[in-house]
Order: structure tokens, then C-alpha cells, then sequence
């Protein structure tokens, strides 16, 4: 799977915080009638901007909770969200054994975590093997750490790895990052070099960064955030065009002098 639609399935990956569990109600509304015809996936142990836990209690609780919502008795794929701002401890000890207890019970089928601390994911995953490791803002035209630093520890494993943020959370964009982005000054401003240097050569940057994370071969999928029809037009055309080598050789000198920068997140012993 790459993009899911790559390969003719389609992946949606729901939060349960998400809009107060919003996302997952519509998600199983239109659901109905088409279960079969996706991989579904959806998230626990985050529910709400500063509330975690990662209780095997709340663990399962979560679960039933999403599988009413969504109308289904199964998710193909349960992931742990955000570890990096939890005890690593409780996740090894008691998140992840909760995950395997309802993937004995045919609750779910594959067990994952989330996060950005590449640190962080690889410690957990090593302790308590995963089937899938989602990660974001590790990979596309600003930095490329998780190619270095997880695919050889994932491809050791056996674990399928999920990309996400091909955009840097919106710096890719015409319209740049949001108030809450993390990122500093020195990397919006290298994202928006990207963007006018794309511009100036008629080039939308979204869909270049878009393409080159659609272009890299060693991830199970590429998670994009779609909530429009051009949004889902546009993703697909992407699939169609290839970006010239070159332009990216360029993009990436462009940035240098930040290119690869990770800023800090979770628990400051998670970090990296």
C-alpha cells in the first residue's frame, strides 16, 4: 500500500478526538454497505490536546467506543497515538499487551503506534513488537531522518511503516503553517523559499512534496489529509506525474542550512 488509492484500496485513518469523535461517526455512516472494500484504521490513548492515557483499561474502552461509532465489529489497524507524550514504560507494559489482547479477540487486526520522536517509536517497537509504526514530518522535501534512522530498523522487524505530513504540517503550502506549528522561524521561512521558488517556475510546491513522498518506495503507505474534493482530485493526479530529479536536488540545497531540523516533542526524555 502506498497511497492506499496506489493500489485500488482505499485507507482511512480516523481519530477518535477528532471533532469530538465526529470523524468516526460520519466515517461509519458512510461506511455502511462498503466495510469490505477498505482498511480501517483508528486511534487510541490521545483524546484531546493535552489528555492522554494509555491505561490497558482506557486502551480497550477506546476501542469498543470506536467500533460503535464506526458500525463495524473490527479495525483493521489500532494505533497507540502520539507515544512520545506518554510513559514508554505503560506503553511496552500495558498499552501494547491490551492491543494484542483484542487482536486475540478479533478486535483488531494489525497493532501500531504514532509519534514524531523517532527515538521514541524505535525503544517501544523494540520492547513490544508492533505491525506498524506511523510517523510524520520524518520524510518529504525538508528532512529525511526516517529513511536513515527507522526504514532499516523497520525493515529488520518486519514492521510496515506509515508516512504522514508530506506538506511539514502545512509549511509545503501557499498558505503556510498554522499558528501551532512547532517548526521555528528559520524552518517556516525555508518552507516558504520552497514554495516561491515553485511558484516563480509556474510549480505548485504542494504537489511536488506530495509527489516525492508518493515516490519513495520504502513505506506500506503514504497518509494524506484530504477534506475536499480538490483535495482527493488533486492527491490522485499526483500519482499520474513524476517530479524532475533535479528540481528536487535544488528545492533540498535551498534549505540547507536547515534541512533534517527536528524540533522537540512529548516527554523531553521521548525526544529525537
Amino acid at each position: 500500500m502506498r497511497l492506499a488509492i496506489d493500489e485500488g484500496i482505499n485507507f482511512f485513518d480516523v481519530s477518535p478526538y477528532y471533532g469530538l469523535t465526529l470523524a468516526e461517526t460520519r466515517l461509519g455512516e458512510a461506511l455502511e454497505g462498503h466495510r469490505d472494500k477498505v482498511v480501517l484504521a483508528t486511534k487510541c490513548g490521545r483524546f484531546g490536546e493535552d489528555t492522554f492515557d494509555f491505561s490497558a483499561k482506557r486502551t480497550i474502552l477506546s476501542v469498543e467506543e470506536s467500533l460503535q461509532r464506526l458500525r463495524t465489529d473490527y479495525v483493521d489497524i489500532l494505533q497507540a497515538h502520539d507515544v512520545e507524550f506518554g510513559d514508554a514504560q505503560q506503553i511496552i507494559e500495558e498499552t501494547i499487551p491490551a492491543m494484542r489482547a483484542l487482536q486475540q479477540a478479533g478486535k483488531i487486526r494489525f497493532v501500531g503506534i504514532t509519534g514524531y520522536s523517532l527515538k521514541n517509536l524505535m525503544e517501544i517497537a523494540e520492547k513490544a513488537p508492533v505491525d506498524s509504526i506511523l510517523t510524520y514530518c520524518r520524510y518529504n522535501l525538508m528532512i529525511s531522518d526516517m529513511h536513515t534512522e527507522l526504514i532499516p530498523f523497520a525493515t529488520k522487524n518486519n514492521i510496515g511503516i506509515i508516512n504522514a505530513s508530506s506538506l511539514h504540517m502545512g509549511i509545503l503550502t501557499e498558505r503556510g503553517a498554522p499558528d501551532w506549528h512547532p517548526a521555528p522561524h528559520e524552518v517556516r521561512g525555508a518552507g516558504k523559499r520552497i514554495v516561491d521558488f515553485c511558484k516563480e517556475r509556474g510549480i505548485d510546491a504542494s504537489e511536488v512534496a506530495l509527489r516525492f513522498c508518493l515516490e519513495y518506495p520504502h513505506v506500506a503507505s503514504t497518509l494524506i489529509g484530504m477534506s475536499t474534493r480538490k483535495h482527493v482530485q488533486a492527491s490522485i493526479q499526483s500519482l499520474a506525474t513524476r517530479n524532475d530529479p533535479s528540481l528536487i536536488q535544488q528545492l533540498q540545497e535551498l534549505i540547507e542550512p536547515v534541512y533534517g531540523y527536528v524540533w522537540p516533542s512529548g516527554r523531553p526524555e521521548n525526544y529525537g
